[in-house]
């Protein structure tokens, strides 16, 4: 048993996270994401240093950064083209209390 942000998870850490999806995701200023995960927990996520590499440098053009989708638990643009997994956006993000 684990505990994160108050909530108690049967199992280890390392199989939590694997297991994690993103339930809901929308874009802030400064190329954030404001993510909602499977367990409840609310977390902003910095893409900025993704931005440099080659797979994500379309999301530097902000409408396109902006629409954002959650397709099977995991948040995606240009139709699915690219996306980024849950379980990095959990591993580096951080709680927030924003709604």
């Amino acid at each position: 048993m684990f505990t994160v942000n108050g909530i108690a998870y049967a199992g280890t850490p390392e199989n939590h996270i694997k297991d994690i999806t993103v339930t809901a995701a929308r874009p802030l200023d400064d190329y954030k994401l404001l993510l909602r995960f499977s367990t409840g927990e609310k977390k902003q996520y910095d893409a900025k240093p993704l931005l440099k590499r080659a797979i994500y440098r379309p999301l530097k053009d902000k409408a396109v950064f902006n629409k954002v989708k959650v397709k099977y638990g995991v948040p995606v643009w240009n139709n699915g083209e690219i996306d980024i997994a849950p379980e990095t956006l959990y591993k580096y993000s951080v709680t927030t209390a924003l709604n």
